[in-house]
C-alpha cells in the first residue's frame, strides 16, 4: 500500500511539471509570436519597415485615440468647448456640391468701397469681396478661406486686412491705413468652401494621415513599429504617455523587444489616397490654391499723410488685440502693440543679451532664431553636442558676454528626422526645470506639427504648457517669456492636406485666446509673413527672420520711451 501511494505522488510531481513546462511554453510563444520571421542577429531592412508600417496602417478598424478618453475638469471642459466654438467654420448647405458650384477665383472679383472723402493715414479702408462658382453664378454661402493683405511696393510696405465672411458670397475687408502714398488692394482664395469641409473631415477622421515610427534595439537585434496618438487595430501597444503632463503617445509593441528597448523616434511618411477623384478637384494648384481674386475696378487709392492735429502715438494702440498688429514700412516691422528697436549692429545685439540664458522650445521655425543669431553675433559660438542635425538640442555659447542660447524641440508628435528618445521632452516639462528670473528669457513655438490632429489634441498641449507658465511666473515674476505665432506657407495640393494655412490660421486662433491675459507677449509672425511681399514659405527668408528677431529682442531690451 505504501508502494501504491508512493507511485501516486510520483505521478502527481511529474502531472505538475508537465503543465508548468506547457504554461511556461505557451506564454513563450505570446511573447514571441512570429519568431521565424526574424532572425535575432540580424538588422531590419528600410523595406521590411516600411512594409510593416504600410500594413499597419491599411486596417479599417477604427483607430484608439486615448485623448478622447482623459477626463477633464469642468473648468476645462467649458473652455475647451468656448474655444471650439470660437473656430467654429461656416459650412456649406447639406448635401454633395459639385466642382463647377466651387469657388472659383478667376471669375471671383472685389471692389473698393469709395469713402465720403479723401483717405487719410490712420482711415479705414473697406473692400467687398463677390465670389462666384466655375459657372460664373454667385455663391449663396460663404465658409471661403481669404487672406488679404495691402502694400505699396515702391515702399517695401504691407500690412494685413481683417475679412468678415457674410454667409451669402460676400466677404468684407477692413484694412487700416497705415502709411501715405498709393496703396495697392490684394485678395487671394486659398482654399474654397468646398476644400475647407474636406481639411476639417481629415483632421477629425484621420489623425494617423502622417504616421511616425520608432526604433527599439538591444545589442545588435532592433526592431521598427509606427507610433502615434492614436493607433488603428487592438494590437498591443507601447503607452509612452508622459508621467507628469499626462500628453498620449503610443507605439505598436516589438514583436521580441520590451517597451524599455525604445532609442528613437522620427517621422514615418504621409498617407496616400486620403481624396476621392471629385474631392481632389478642389486642391489643384493653378485652379484654386492661393490664387488671386482680382478687382472689377481700381485695385489701389491714395492716401494722404494724417492732419497736423491728429495724434502722433496713433500707431501704439494699447489694445494687445489690435488688428493688424504692425505693419512693414521700408521693409522693417513697425508693431502697433509695442515700441521696436531695429538691431542693425551686432553690438547693439550683444549688449542686450549679455549675461542673459535664452531657451527657445519648439519647431524649425524657432530653430531658425537659434541659427540667425549664431551666425550673427560674433561671439556666440555652437557648442557641439553631437545632436542629429536640423534636430537638436543645440546648444551655442559667448564666454566673453555670458551669454547662453539654447534650442530644443517640443515633444511629439514632431515630423523630424531621428530624435533619440532620452531627447524627447515636453516643454511644461522643461519650463518646471527652470528657475527663471530677470536674466532668463524663454520663446516658445509650437502649431505646425500638430494641423494633422484634432484640435482638442492641441488644447491638452497648450493647457499644459501655459500651467507651467503661470506658475514659472509665480516662482519668478521677472521671467521674460515670449510667444512666436504661427506663419503662412506655401501650398500645394499634398502639402494643403497635412499643412494647409487654414489649419495653422485655426490652431493659432486657438492658442492666441488661450494665451490672453497671461504676463507673455507675442511675436505676431503670422502677419510678419502675410504682409511681406516675399513668397509664402514655411521657413520665412532672411530679412523676415530679422524683423521676428529684433520684435523679440525689444521685448529683452526694452526702449525707454
Amino acid at each position: 500500500m505504501w508502494r501504491d501511494s508512493r507511485r501516486l505522488q510520483i505521478f502527481c510531481l511529474l502531472m505538475a511539471v508537465l503543465a508548468i513546462v506547457v504554461l511556461v511554453h505557451n506564454f513563450f510563444q505570446l511573447e514571441h509570436m512570429d519568431d521565424d520571421t526574424l532572425s535575432g542577429s540580424s538588422w531590419i531592412t528600410e523595406n521590411n519597415v516600411q512594409r510593416s508600417l504600410s500594413q499597419t496602417t491599411k486596417t479599417t478598424r477604427k483607430p484608439y485615440c486615448a485623448y478622447k478618453q482623459q477626463a477633464l475638469s469642468k473648468r476645462d471642459q467649458a473652455e475647451q468647448e468656448s474655444l471650439l466654438a470660437a473656430i467654429q467654420w461656416p459650412k456649406p448647405p447639406d448635401g454633395k456640391i459639385a466642382f463647377v458650384q466651387s469657388t472659383d477665383p478667376a471669375r471671383s472679383d472685389f471692389v473698393i468701397v469709395k469713402p465720403s472723402g479723401f483717405l487719410r493715414v490712420g482711415d479705414q479702408l473697406e473692400v467687398l469681396v463677390r465670389v462666384k462658382d466655375f459657372q460664373g453664378k454667385p455663391k449663396q454661402y460663404g465658409g471661403d478661406y481669404l487672406q488679404a493683405r495691402i502694400h505699396s511696393p515702391l515702399l517695401k510696405a504691407g500690412a494685413t486686412g481683417r475679412i468678415v465672411d457674410c454667409r451669402n458670397g460676400l466677404y468684407k475687408v477692413f484694412f487700416t491705413l497705415l502709411w501715405p502714398g498709393e496703396v495697392k488692394v490684394s485678395v487671394s482664395l486659398v482654399h474654397p468652401s468646398e476644400a475647407v469641409q474636406v481639411l476639417q473631415r481629415l483632421r477629425e477622421e484621420r489623425p494617423d494621415r502622417v504616421y511616425f515610427k520608432s526604433s527599439f534595439k538591444s545589442g545588435r537585434y532592433s526592431e521598427t513599429t509606427e507610433c502615434n496618438v492614436c493607433l488603428p487595430g487592438d494590437l498591443p501597444i507601447c503607452n509612452f504617455t508622459d508621467l507628469y503632463t499626462g500628453e498620449p503617445w503610443f507605439c505598436y509593441k516589438p514583436r521580441k523587444l520590451s517597451c524599455a528597448s525604445r532609442i528613437s523616434h522620427a517621422k514615418g511618411g504621409y498617407q496616400k489616397g486620403l481624396l476621392t477623384q471629385e474631392e481632389s478637384l478642389f486642391f489643384q494648384s493653378d485652379v484654386n490654391i492661393k490664387r488671386p481674386i482680382l478687382s472689377s475696378g481700381p485695385d489701389s487709392v491714395i492716401v494722404k499723410p494724417k492732419a497736423f492735429t491728429d495724434s502722433s502715438s496713433m500707431d501704439r494702440a494699447e489694445d494687445p488685440a489690435v488688428s493688424p498688429s504692425g505693419y512693414y514700412y521700408e521693409d522693417q516691422w513697425m508693431s502697433r502693440t509695442h515700441w521696436i528697436h531695429h538691431f542693425n549692429n551686432t553690438d547693439d545685439i550683444t549688449k542686450c543679451l549679455q549675461g542673459k540664458v535664452i531657451h527657445l522650445f519648439g519647431d524649425s521655425t524657432i530653430r531658425q532664431w537659434f541659427e540667425y543669431l549664431t551666425a550673427l553675433v560674433p561671439d556666440l559660438v555652437e557648442f557641439n553636442l553631437g545632436s542629429p542635425k536640423n534636430v537638436g538640442p543645440f546648444m551655442s555659447v559667448d564666454l566673453k558676454h555670458n551669454i547662453l542660447l539654447k534650442f530644443r524641440c517640443h515633444g511629439p508628435p514632431i515630423r523630424f528626422s531621428t530624435v533619440f528618445s532620452s531627447e524627447l521632452r515636453y516643454i511644461a516639462n522643461e519650463l518646471n526645470g527652470i528657475v527663471g528670473g530677470r536674466n532668463t528669457v524663454i520663446a516658445i513655438t509650437i502649431w505646425s506639427h500638430f494641423s494633422t490632429f484634432p484640435v482638442e489634441v492641441y488644447i491638452r498641449r497648450l493647457r499644459n504648457i501655459r500651467r507651467s507658465i503661470i506658475q514659472l511666473l509665480d516662482r519668478s515674476p521677472k521671467t521674460l517669456i515670449v510667444i512666436r505665432t504661427a506663419n503662412v506657407q506655401e501650398l500645394g495640393p499634398e502639402v494643403s492636406l497635412f499643412n494647409s494655412d487654414w489649419y495653422s490660421f485655426q490652431l493659432d486662433s486657438v492658442m492666441r485666446k488661450m494665451f490672453s491675459g497671461i504676463a507673455v507677449h507675442f511675436v505676431d509672425a503670422w502677419e510678419m509673413s502675410l504682409a511681406h511681399y516675399l513668397p509664402h514659405n514655411l521657413h520665412p527668408k532672411e530679412v523676415i527672420v530679422k524683423n521676428q528677431i529684433d520684435a523679440f529682442l525689444s521685448y529683452v531690451c526694452p526702449l525707454q520711451t
